[in-house]
């Protein structure tokens, strides 16, 4: 079995969640079974079981505080449009509808109370937008959770109190989806607090819900915010309306998550493409790092010992789910994932400013090397210095990978990921354009064979970038794209709807230009290069009518591509299925670059 292959196949973790009231009862993902699925731990005795086991697998679930249950997310076949069904945590009994009496819908946020009684659920569907809904165990039989919450616009659950009496509802009532704003509303549905740094016009704040202080009756929610032009925590009193800025003095962006007692906060930092942690303390106000190695934190955690668990990785070396404590929290049995070669720094001047790039190539290769472009997803998305199975397998392959962090991207400031607004696109394949060139003109890439590769929104910069730059990349590999985005936003899940009148300032009917000058479906025939497209046939975010209506135009004028279709959505969780994946777009490489 070839490296690039065991890396997909070597078995993974994700970071556990744990129960608040009982913190031996954990919850992770895990691909043991080559299906990536849900895994109940208890900690006290290491007993591990399997929860979920469905076709194209499950990775939404959630604990309740108590420990008693399970929650996850039933959908069909990845179209992310289903219901929350729970079982015990033991084991000891079957599936149940978690809430009865709630349709199918789109998922928007749960958080389940530590009274044993409480139930917020957030939903969203094309026909009633946002809605938020509270559910009583102890309601009558046939009682419909109470509806608290209605708008067109999404919306979602942020978090619910220690005590269970105030919801913290992230919204975008003011038509910008990439900012939102946050009420928190009591059980009833009326309004405690608001709090908005929308502006309007071109300069817009965003705010995000870190969660509520885990003490009973403590009113204190930590909420990020983007007042100092990048995401960094401060602690809002919902009830006293008292905001406290912590200002911490760190680079980049900051987020963080309460310590179980309520004392201090565990702080994430990122910048220029990797990860820390600290520990903040309220009262002393003093800010002491957390011990992790040079590379990325993907997730971390404070347990109730002190302890912080965390998953960390580099390009370089596989995902360890550590802790403080100097263990290793779960090392799943198995082969393991063979390690790759280290990121390389790149900055490149460009027409929006300086670009950070990340550039890997075979160890001790020279080149000018065929290059693949692996441009990231979201788009509001960076790339890292973290363990990626796909990259890894390109520089096996004698390839050198470059990443991009183009305007757009999260972690290098508002001003950077706001720029998405402006030409949407167009503006990202300026930037990812600037270092190509410098990745010819420095001899790393052979100029005769550079491939543009993505999926999701690199997918659709990928065929953007065929079509109006189309003497610059010799191959195209696109991954559940937006392909036409006309009729893709027709087709999309409500919530990318809102995104898409954010990016575009209106919808196709409103601002047609602007969704055809950011088409690929435009450029279409412009198009040189031999594509590679995959969309799953149950995609929400990324709908395959509209791939097919691209890929029509492509055969009407026989030019060069091939197109797989599988069955699910937005990506596989299947370890099978990406392998396949991955070797099909190796090998239509090989055939078409030699």
């Amino acid at each position: 079995m070839p490296d690039w292959e065991k890396r997909f196949r070597a078995p993974r973790v994700s970071l556990p969640d744990w129960a608040e009231d009982a913190p031996d009862r954990s919850l992770f993902v895990s691909n043991a079974t080559g299906t990536y699925e849900l895994y109940a731990w208890d900690r006290a005795t290491g007993e591990q079981r399997q929860v979920t086991d469905r076709p194209n697998g499950t990775t939404d679930g959630a604990l309740s505080p108590d420990g008693r249950w399970i929650w996850w997310f039933d959908d069909t076949d990845g179209d992310e449009f289903g219901v929350w069904l729970r079982q015990p945590f033991d084991g000891s009994g079957t599936d149940e509808p978690a809430v009865p009496g709630l349709e199918p819908s789109y998922p928007a946020g749960l958080a389940i109370g530590r009274d044993g009684r409480t139930v917020v659920v957030g939903r969203s569907t094309d026909e009633d937008g946002s809605t938020i809904h509270v559910a009583r165990a102890d309601a009558a039989p046939g009682e419909t959770p109470a509806e608290i919450y209605r708008h067109r616009e999404s919306a979602g659950v942020g978090d619910l109190s220690h005590d269970g009496t105030l919801i913290a509802v992230e919204h975008t009532e003011h038509g910008d989806a990439m900012h939102a704003a946050l009420r928190v509303l009591r059980t009833d549905g009326s309004t405690v607090a608001d709090l908005d740094d929308s502006r309007g016009g071109t300069v817009d704040l965003g705010l995000e819900v870190l969660g509520f202080a885990p003490v009973d009756g403590d009113t204190r929610l930590l909420v990020g915010h983007q007042r100092r032009g990048r995401w960094e925590p401060m602690v809002w009193d919902v009830a006293t309306g008292e905001e406290s800025d912590l200002a911490l003095d760190l680079p980049g962006d900051v987020s963080a998550e309460w310590y179980p007692d309520g004392s201090a906060l565990l702080v994430a930092h990122g910048f220029e493409a990797r990860g820390d942690l600290w520990r903040y303390d309220l009262a002393t106000r003093e800010l002491t790092p957390v011990p992790t190695p040079r590379g990325s934190v993907s997730g971390a955690t404070a347990r109730p010992d002190g302890t912080v668990e965390y998953m960390w990785s580099s390009a370089a070396e596989p995902p360890v789910l550590r802790s403080t404590s100097g263990k290793v929290v779960l090392d799943p049995p198995g082969m393991k994932a063979p390690g790759s070669v280290p990121v390389e720094d790149v900055w490149v001047e460009g027409p929006g400013g300086s670009i950070h790039a990340l550039v890997q190539k075979p160890a001790g290769a020279s080149g000018p090397l065929p290059t693949v472009f692996e441009v990231h997803g979201g788009p509001t998305w960076h790339d890292s210095d973290a363990f990626m199975a796909g990259p890894a397998a390109w520089v096996d392959h004698g390839y050198a990978v470059v990443r991009v962090n183009y305007r757009g991207s999260t972690g290098y400031g508002r001003e950077w990921t706001d720029a998405l607004k402006h030409r949407v696109g167009l503006i990202e394949l300026e930037d990812i354009g600037a270092v190509r060139e410098w990745a010819v003109s420095s001899g790393l890439a052979d100029p005769d064979r550079l491939v543009l590769s993505g999926g999701s929104w690199g997918g659709y910069l990928t065929l953007l970038g065929l079509g109006t730059q189309p003497d610059a990349w010799a191959l195209g590999l696109s991954a559940v794209p937006v392909a036409d985005y006309v009729t893709a936003y027709h087709d999309e899940m409500e919530a990318l709807k809102a995104i898409d009148r954010t990016f575009f300032g209106g919808t196709p009917e409103e601002v047609p230009e602007r969704f055809e000058a950011s088409s690929p479906l435009t450029y279409v025939d412009a198009v040189k290069a031999p594509v590679y497209i995959s969309a799953g046939v149950n995609d929400p975010r990324c709908p395959i009518r509209q791939v097919e209506n691209y890929v029509d135009r492509l055969a009407a004028r026989d030019a060069v591509h091939e197109v797989y279709r599988y069955e699910a959505g937005h990506g596989s969780l299947v370890v099978d299925e990406r392998i396949k994946q991955v070797g099909l777009e190796l090998d239509f490489a090989r055939r078409h670059l030699g």
